[in-house]
């Protein structure tokens, strides 16, 4: 099977806030950033796989910094990480005020997808190939992610999870 880049999945989607889309506070609802955050994170999926993928899972998305009503939403979403069906995906958003040209990162996430076939059933991704030490360091880590996402959906035992043990073991070492 071929074997693709970041590169290969970046994705940028870009969202006007507009009134519909805010809070009484006049702030980006949650909800919709996540939706939007989705929907990138499924097309980066979709372009590594070049199949239909669909969402397994969403990690911890920290809201860090407001998103007020007229700003700019820009998501970067890319493949972190091929496993056997499944990709991983990292996505950082910025909200950009248009007028002032000012940019801030507001959230960052990390989404699983799995890929399927036409049938839905389940189906081998390509792997990813790292192109930079900070690649390189996101798909390290994709693998420490996945083992906690598998403990806490209750699909890993802790003690299978020899990459994140790994880290508690070196740390108790120094």
């Amino acid at each position: 099977m071929l074997k693709k880049t970041s590169t290969d999945s970046y994705t940028v989607m870009n969202e006007l806030v507009l009134p519909n889309d805010t809070n009484t506070f006049g702030n980006l609802m949650g909800g919709r950033l996540l939706y939007w955050m989705d929907i990138a994170a499924a097309m980066a999926a979709q372009k590594h796989c070049n199949r239909v993928v669909v969402t397994a899972s969403v990690d911890n998305v920290s809201f860090k910094h407001p998103i007020k009503l007229g700003d700019a939403v820009m998501i970067e979403a890319k493949v972190t990480r091929g496993f056997n069906t499944s990709v991983e995906v990292r996505l950082d958003v910025w909200a950009q005020d248009l007028p002032s040209g000012t940019k801030i990162k507001s959230n960052e996430a990390y989404y699983t997808f799995v890929a399927l076939d036409k049938e839905g059933h389940t189906i081998a991704v390509p792997e990813l190939t790292p192109e930079t030490p900070n690649e390189q360091v996101l798909y390290d880590g994709a693998l420490r992610r996945r083992q906690l996402r598998l403990i806490l959906g209750g699909k890993m035992q802790p003690d299978d999870a020899t990459e994140l043990k790994a880290l508690f073991i070196e740390s108790q070492k120094g």
